[in-house]
């Protein structure tokens, strides 16, 4: 199984993993034979890519480390909050559907401390209007592993988690034709939008039984280390380490997702981004800890590696983010390899992958097998 882009899908592909909106319905389920009807009405909701079996990984199946329930769950409970915010949600409904999110966060709380090996191969698919709410329950899940690996007890982990689900609140209040405008902002609309910031923390301090820090991971997630962030301009530890937490999340995740203004940055250069981020946009130990759970080529990216061959990432180990088990499937005159190889590159440190090879490319390789 392994992710390709909605521009290489092909009538006949079988469907990997199921697909859902942001409302919780089902839009493909796993097995689908795609249609070039499908593909159309894919390309049509703006689905960036699906999770295909083609045969190529037959046994290996791209794992999340919350599960799809929870993951569905969590971002229809969010959709609800916004949009219900956006029409002026009294305070007493809003506690209500804040306290069904803090639940769902426990619930996520649950499935990552169980989950302890795997690192992150952020396997949802979010449609271009949706990217809002998967992104909130994104940044949720990257935080929370940042505060596992710092070693945050359980009520710090449930603050830390609330506040970063809901630390986009405040774009409900803005614009939508300024949200998903797909060009670049006027100086005039970004300040519109730099205003989120204030709107969130003003949301969250009216709700009485939420703490105070989710309103403040709200107004600070855009404060950067070295003082170029908004609103503030505040500098270092003037902001709060759980907002710093998740401003690490917030911008990872916002790379490696497709806008309605550019495609998605590969995660292996998200990855290096942020590593190179450290003490200059964000706090050098949160920027590990982040990393440490990241799997820089997520499970399915074929790669070329330093001695010639071409394969396909089947796991990477918490920890070892640049280094993954990779099943070899050319070798390096580019002739395919009939019998199961596999290097875990955490131990040939003396191969390295050198870069990731996409869809023509790969297509390109299979079609001069088939001809040799």
């Amino acid at each position: 199984m392994r992710r390709v882009p909605v521009e290489f899908l092909q009538p006949g592909m079988k469907v990997g993993r199921p697909i859902y909106n942001s409302r919780g319905q089902l839009l493909l389920a796993v097995g689908t034979i795609l249609s070039r009807r499908n593909i159309l009405r894919l390309k049509s909701l703006g689905i960036p890519a699906v999770y295909i079996d083609d045969g190529l990984l037959p046994d290996v199946f791209v794992e999340d480390v919350i599960s799809d329930a929870v993951r569905i769950e969590a971002v229809r409970q969010v959709r609800k909050l916004f949009e219900a915010e956006s029409q002026g949600l009294p305070v007493g409904r809003a506690i209500i559907k804040v306290r069904e999110i803090a639940q769902t966060v426990d619930e996520i709380i649950d499935q990552l401390l169980g989950q302890e090996s795997l690192a992150v191969n952020l396997v949802d698919i979010r449609s271009l209007d949706d990217y809002t709410f998967g992104h909130s329950v994104n940044v949720c899940v990257l935080s929370l592993l940042t505060g596992i690996t710092l070693g945050y007890n359980r009520a710090n982990l449930f603050y830390l988690g609330l506040g970063a689900i809901l630390h986009d609140i405040g774009k409900v209040r803005i614009p939508r034709e300024i949200l998903n405008k797909p060009d670049f902002l006027t100086k005039e609309e970004f300040e519109i939008v730099k205003q989120h910031t204030v709107h969130g923390c003003e949301m969250l301090q009216r709700l009485p039984d939420i703490s105070p820090v989710a309103a403040r991971i709200a107004h600070e997630h855009h404060e950067r280390h070295q003082g170029q962030g908004y609103p503030q301009g505040l500098r270092g530890e003037e902001i709060h380490v759980f907002a710093r937490i998740t401003a690490v999340a917030d911008v990872f995740d916002a790379l490696t997702a497709d806008r309605v203004y550019r495609p998605a940055v590969p995660v292996h250069e998200a990855f290096e981004m942020v590593a190179g981020s450290g003490n200059f946009l964000f706090d050098f130990e949160i920027v590990q800890a982040f990393l440490h759970n990241i799997a820089a080529y997520p499970v399915g990216t074929i790669v070329a590696l330093s001695n010639g061959e071409i394969g396909a990432v089947v796991e990477t180990r918490r920890g070892l983010s640049l280094y993954p088990r990779v099943r070899v499937l050319f070798d390096a005159d580019g002739a395919p390899v009939k019998d199961l190889c596999e290097r875990a590159l955490a131990e040939e440190r003396n191969v390295t992958v050198v870069r990731v090879v996409d869809e023509s490319e790969l297509r390109d390789l299979g079609t001069c097998a088939q001809q040799s």
